[in-house]
């Protein structure tokens, strides 16, 4: 049964929630898990100031601190929010997010378009490859719609016209910085680059074996196990028991992952 344990992942782009919902899953056996989507329609500006201001005006009204996780545009949100307002932060944990924060596979899209002879349809498929090493036709197919609708509709502060650039931000909340070994957008020494901001000395980095960009959907359990840990180590949680039944499921797991998109 779920614990008190409460747990708010954001997503802010909707299209990609997908790869999101296996870990949301795992987590959700352990404590109670909720999700605050962010949504625009194409007139709206893209601006991380509005969905900032709509995230605190839903976690004001909670009653307690809670534990923000966050993947990619959506970690960057988080961890801004955690920077303005850390006394609504119990911890923050950041999948797929560099020390230089605003790196995310859009800035690489728009990067590698600028420099590339390619239309978009090709470049993305380039892309396919690179976060997702998938051999099938098929889903490389949906993968490419997928990151399309991404790059259309998602609260993104990268553009053709410009990307932005953030240096690292230190937070006073606990940090747990989570990425893949394999991921060529976010590669490990963008991750351990964050060990030098940890303000707590609770804060701690994990590099998962396999999974590139989406680490956390190819290995929820995986990923989720070290996460439960990782609140489970925070000095004043009463759930000490959690991530225990979490981590025999992670040894299957650690042997295949496949690529489902529905």
């Amino acid at each position: 049964m779920p614990t008190l344990l409460e747990v708010l992942c954001l997503s802010a782009s909707p299209h990609l929630q997908v790869f999101d919902r296996p870990l949301l899953k795992a987590l959700a056996q352990h404590a109670l898990v909720a999700q605050w989507d962010y949504q625009q329609t194409p007139d709206e500006p893209c601006s991380l100031d509005i969905a900032l201001v709509l995230l605190h005006d839903y976690l004001k009204h909670q009653s307690q601190p809670l534990h923000l996780v966050g993947h990619g545009i959506s970690g960057l949100l988080a961890l801004l929010y955690a920077q303005r307002h850390p006394e609504r932060v119990r911890s923050l944990t950041l999948l797929s997010v560099g020390a230089c924060p605003a790196v995310d596979w859009q800035a690489h899209y728009y990067a590698q378009r600028n420099l590339l002879p390619c239309s978009r349809r090709q470049l993305l498929t380039r892309m396919v490859e690179t976060l997702f090493s998938s051999s099938s036709q098929a889903m490389t197919k949906a993968l490419v719609k997928l990151l399309g609708q991404d790059l259309d509709h998602s609260l993104s502060p990268h553009s053709l016209i410009k990307c932005m650039n953030l240096a690292p931000i230190q937070v006073a909340v606990p940090l747990f910085v989570c990425g893949s070994v394999d991921d060529m957008v976010i590669d490990p020494h963008q991750l351990r680059s964050w060990q030098q901001y940890f303000s707590d000395e609770a804060s701690r980095l994990w590099v998962c074996s396999g999974g590139r960009y989406f680490f956390h959907y190819f290995y929820p359990q995986q990923t989720g196990a070290q996460i439960l840990d990782f609140w489970r180590s925070l000095p004043g949680n009463p759930n000490s028991h959690l991530s225990k039944t979490l981590i025999s499921a992670t040894n299957a797991e650690s042997q295949a992952a496949s690529v489902l998109v529905e």
